[in-house]
């Protein structure tokens, strides 16, 4: 059986989140969203799937227990300054703004997707090319 990529698996996340986000009924005339539970589960699942990207391009994974935003951030810090920053922004935008208050403010549900999509893009040139035989 073939390991999945994960850059591929990560972008997944991203487009299960995109259909997740649809339910949370957005009021165009006020740019909000109704409803914050699908916000919450669209911002669980974006961060998620950036966190899948990162543990295939930093080594975070060593030691007792799950890694924390801390080892992430050092290990980013380390690796690549631009991915630093864009696990900061997103961390904060996905994982807090979105996962846990669960805004409902369209404009910052735009901006968690697009801070998903530059972590995972940053991750894919990290990535290792696969090696063929």
């Amino acid at each position: 059986m073939e390991k999945a990529n994960p850059i591929e698996e990560a972008r997944r996340y991203v487009a299960n989140a995109e259909e997740i986000i649809k339910k949370a009924n957005l009021d165009p005339e006020l740019k909000i969203y109704t409803d914050s539970k699908y916000i919450k589960i669209a911002g669980d699942t974006l961060w998620k799937g950036c966190l899948i990207a990162l543990d295939a391009v930093l080594d975070v994974r060593k030691g007792k227990g799950r890694p924390s935003i801390e080892k992430y951030k050092e290990a980013a810090g380390k690796r690549d300054r631009m991915l630093l920053a864009a696990i900061v922004a997103g961390y904060e935008t996905m994982h807090l703004y979105m996962g846990y208050d669960g805004t409902k403010n369209k404009d910052v549900c735009n901006s968690g997707f697009a801070k998903a999509e530059a972590i995972i893009d940053r991750c894919a040139m990290l990535y290792p090319e696969p090696v063929c035989a």
